[in-house]
């Protein structure tokens, strides 16, 4: 039996990929699903650049705006709700189409992923939630090395459950690749994706995606993101939606003294983590975002 098509379109930050996805989708019949950490929450649309219903042409779009910021959505999250959209998507006729630049969720789609049992260490982590987010890095560098070089370096809740499991067991499980082969013998064979996936990436040269992204940040602020910002720490019952500012770290977010050099600063760093995941990937077929993107030169079947 055929295995469903699903797209995923990937890359750095500002190189594209929603205007792409969007493109594909109307003219395959498709419907989009994020695959963004940060855009799967309320209220965090400037500071995440999330797509406005104007840019969205009519194309319907999955896991956007679906939890509260106060709340922790967790990979196995994802993957339980991306599942549940591609069966959906699928069912009446049409492709899926994974669009976002968070290595981690697509490859936890596209790979599987192994979970580790491991129980929540409440002593632990009461202990590790008085020290800063570079102490954490720091920790898990000496204890995980590997997961250090994956890991969201100012995500606190990401990094105290990396040194929960590495304490454990002594380093976070790697993630398991799913076969293409249905030889239960094979080494490699662990379970078969029930899926065909189709892996468009993304680029800009350095020089370009710097600009870019310095003109995207501006852009923010004159939308205005430090309003954004203080209405998610104001609290609800004046309006907002009472997010504390340690939560708003976690998620990516500086608010002690939020500029746009800052913001710059941090996001081109950012560019450069995503770019070192996706690199391992060699399933992924990738296209310079600076010229056209020619649908018809990307083999979508």
């Amino acid at each position: 039996m055929k295995k469903p098509i699903v797209i995923v379109i990937l890359g750095q930050t500002a190189t594209g990929k929603s205007n792409l996805a969007v493109k594909i989708a109307r003219k395959i019949n498709g419907e989009i699903i994020s695959a963004d950490s940060r855009q799967i929450y309320k209220g965090l649309d400037i500071g995440t650049g999330k797509i406005t219903q104007k840019e969205m042409k009519g194309v319907p779009h999955h896991l956007l705006d679906v939890i509260n910021p106060k709340k922790t959505f967790t990979v196995s999250d994802f993957i339980k709700m991306t599942n549940l959209a591609i069966a959906e998507i699928v069912a009446i006729g049409k492709i899926p189409i994974i669009c976002g630049g968070t290595g981690f969720y697509i490859d936890a789609i596209t790979k599987g992923i192994i979970f580790p049992k491991v129980p929540p260490n409440i002593k632990l982590r009461k202990k590790l939630a008085l020290v800063s987010d570079r102490v954490l890095m720091l920790k898990l560098q000496k204890l995980d090395p590997k997961r250090a070089k994956d890991i969201e370096p100012k995500n606190k809740v990401r990094l105290i459950r990396a040194i929960e499991i590495t304490k454990a067991l002594g380093k976070v499980p790697s993630l398991k690749q799913y076969s293409n082969s249905s030889d239960s013998n094979s080494a490699m064979a662990e379970s078969v994706s029930p899926f065909k996936f189709i892996k468009i990436g993304l680029y800009l040269p350095l020089d370009i995606l710097k600009n870019k992204i310095e003109r995207r940040v501006k852009k923010m602020f004159k939308m205005g993101l430090l309003k954004e910002i203080e209405k998610l720490k104001k609290p609800a019952r004046r309006g907002g939606a009472g997010v504390s500012e340690k939560r708003l770290r976690e998620l990516g977010f500086e608010y002690d003294d939020p500029t746009e050099e800052k913001v710059i600063r941090e996001t081109i760093k950012y560019a450069k983590r995503q770019m070192t995941w996706f690199k391992r990937d060699k399933e992924i077929k990738w296209f310079d975002a600076s010229n056209k993107v020619d649908l018809a030169k990307i083999n979508l079947f």
